[in-house]
């Protein structure tokens, strides 16, 4: 087993077990709305292939490209109600994402907050961690199984639950900005930053809940580009563009 990553250089040890939190909208490729096969087609051979060198890696995926709770609590629907629709969203994309790693060799278990025994198993701890143990990449889907959590939260509760040496949020910018580049060409990227600082600068890469919890349990987050091809590979090797959160810089 390899030393976990040191977490003010994400190149300078091997990973053991990582969790890949994938955004919703990062499956909708160049559309507004919906799944793109061949994106989700790149994300599972930029996964399998992390896996295949073996990093054992579980994923969280977003359902922001199909079903988003808050948008629809902000117009009116009930938010409860409207947080559980968004969780059915990430089971949608969980089995999308499960059929294209076992399209590229890679075995996979999907593993959900709420039960739906036939389509995905329960989430039980000590059986998402065997599986993991046993090559397979684990898709932990429809959140944290409670409403008012979004999958952000889930992720660092998730990774924090397996053990992961670290964190690692795929999303379509190569980092942490201080506003959103796509709208503000002024923006200014981050290398890096600590827990304190993406909260009190409000930074909008996870929501407080999320950056919480990884800082309560010192899990480093690293914050890339996922749209890029080779980009999740290339991050584990500590190349590219991306912005670290640790405790301290």
């Amino acid at each position: 087993m390899t030393d976990p990553i040191d977490v003010a250089d994400p190149a300078a040890h091997a990973c053991r077990r990582v969790l890949l939190k994938v955004s919703g909208e990062a499956l909708m490729g160049t559309g507004s709305f919906g799944i793109e096969p061949a994106m989700v087609e790149m994300i599972a051979r930029d996964v399998a292939e992390v896996a295949q060198a073996g990093t054992q890696v579980c994923l969280v995926i977003g359902g922001g490209n199909i079903f988003r709770g808050v948008a629809a609590a902000a117009k009116g629907m009930d938010r409860t109600q409207g947080d559980y629709a968004g969780m059915l969203a990430t089971v949608i994309n969980a089995l999308m994402m499960q059929n294209a790693l076992e399209r590229v060799g890679v075995d996979t278990r999907v593993m959900s907050a709420i039960q739906m025994s036939a389509i995905a198993e329960p989430y039980i701890r000590r059986r998402a961690v065997r599986h993991m143990e046993k090559g397979r990449v684990v898709i932990f889907a429809a959140g944290t199984g409670n409403p008012f959590f979004t999958t952000d939260t889930a992720a660092a509760l998730r990774a924090s639950e397996m053990e992961c040496d670290t964190l690692f949020k795929g999303t379509q910018v190569d980092g942490v900005y201080s506003a959103d580049p796509r709208r503000d060409p002024a923006a200014t990227r981050y290398d890096s930053l600590t827990y304190m600082d993406v909260l009190a600068r409000d930074l909008n890469v996870m929501d407080a809940a999320a950056i919480s919890l990884a800082r309560e349990n010192k899990l480093p987050i690293v914050v890339f580009n996922i749209h890029s091809p080779g980009a999740f590979p290339a991050v584990m090797r500590g190349e590219g563009a991306f912005t670290r959160i640790v405790a301290t810089e």
